[in-house]
């Protein structure tokens, strides 16, 4: 590994990948593609950890043509929807097969731009002081569990975890569980508690999402999306609501009534359409029971926002990651207040040039797909910047 104490000339340095994900690992190819080293810095023990963590039913939303990263695709036999522990394979497969510069047990804490101020320092675990030419970002979308400060959940005696922490329905058989959080992964859970016995199952809601066929007709969800994704808002919200009525029913007498405001809308605030995988049919069988958003616990209940109370078995908090990114960049103002990068893909901010951002976004189109586009664009900015520094070198 290249350190600040080699003092490597500024063309020679490598390209630092904080993330051993898809992201990462997709851009560590690209840049090696283009001529330049690469060497990607792992927290974890092995490639792909926050996918080894995921509950045990997961599998992709995107086809397996298009989750492919870039000079691997999927292997057939992995089916149409790739399951959790297939794509752990494969991005195994892939560090292996393209023999990708990767060291793992190094956290990155903090970047900063180098002192020759040609390149960017980062400071990592065991005090290392590492000098690239350039940095790309690849920590990932859901990198720390969000739980919101409801009042009284720090006193709650009650059996209590964040979705990141569900793994399967088995201890859980019997109970009475309470999923909070109506976005994908509340909506595989509830559904998976379902079928893995749980005597109750209740959804907290708090905004109706939209609820989309994975696929309708053998067409997958996916390939719409791809279609329209570069269309005009307000339009793409107009052909979206003949088609939710096409395929999924109204179910406003089970508390999902169709959202009033457009679909395409709702993704531009980040929001992405649950993909159905059996919701529909369990909340209209009454098998999971839609109940209003959580707003507090009290003496081991939990407070609704209707004013009821209930006593379940369990709790799971399906609320979303941060991207936990102020302590790494927040001092570069390369942030938004929301704590997302203010630009990704090639583009770079332009007080912090060779700083790079990566699966930041979670696009309706499909994440993989769009990690995989933009390893090429980030590598091809990368590999400009450098041939225009080596120009720029005098003539010996």
């Amino acid at each position: 590994m290249a350190d600040s104490t080699a003092s490597p000339t500024p063309t020679d340095r490598p390209v630092y990948v904080i993330g051993g994900g898809p992201g990462g690992l997709s851009v560590a190819h690209a840049l090696r593609a283009q001529g330049l080293r690469a060497v990607v810095l792992e927290k974890s023990d092995r490639v792909g950890a926050s996918w080894r963590r995921h509950y045990d039913r997961l599998h992709l939303h995107t086809v397996r043509r298009l989750s492919g990263l870039p000079g691997l695709p999927m292997p057939r036999r992995f089916g149409r929807w790739v399951s959790r522990d297939d794509v752990v394979r494969y991005l195994e497969k892939y560090a292996e097969h393209h023999d990708l510069e990767i060291v793992t047990g190094v956290e990155v804490s903090r970047v900063e731009p180098s002192p020759d101020g040609s390149g960017w320092l980062l400071r990592a675990t065991g005090g290392r002081e590492l000098t690239g030419a350039a940095v790309v970002v690849a920590t990932g979308h859901n990198h720390t569990p969000r739980i919101p400060a409801w009042p009284g959940r720090d006193t709650y005696g009650g059996d209590f975890r964040h979705a990141g922490e569900y793994r399967d329905p088995a201890p859980y058989a019997g109970r009475d569980v309470l999923v909070v959080g109506a976005g994908n992964t509340g909506a595989e859970i509830a559904v998976d508690l379902v079928e893995g016995g749980a005597s109750r199952v209740r959804l907290a809601v708090r905004t109706v999402p939209h609820i989309v066929r994975r696929s309708t007709a053998g067409w997958p969800a996916q390939f719409t999306s791809i279609l329209v994704r570069r269309l005009p808002v307000g339009l793409v919200d107009r052909l979206a609501r003949p088609m939710a009525k096409f395929s999924v029913p109204d179910l406003s007498a089970q508390g999902l009534p169709r959202p009033d405001t457009g679909l395409y809308s709702r993704v531009q605030q980040g929001a992405i359409p649950v993909l159905d995988v059996g919701l529909v049919d369990a909340v209209r069988k009454g098998k999971v029971e839609v109940v209003a958003a959580v707003d507090a616990f009290e003496d081991d209940k939990v407070v609704l926002a209707d004013g009821s109370r209930v006593s379940p078995d369990a709790v799971i908090a399906a609320t979303g990651y941060s991207r936990a990114l102020e302590d790494l960049v927040g001092h570069l103002d390369v942030l938004d207040p929301r704590g997302r990068p203010l630009v990704r893909g090639a583009r770079t901010p332009a007080h912090a040039p060779g700083l790079y951002f990566t699966g930041f976004t979670n696009p309706i189109s499909g994440n993989l797909r769009e990690m995989a586009i933009d390893a090429g664009k980030i590598a091809k900015a990368i590999a400009r910047e450098r041939a225009l520094r080596i120009s720029r070198l005098p003539v010996s």
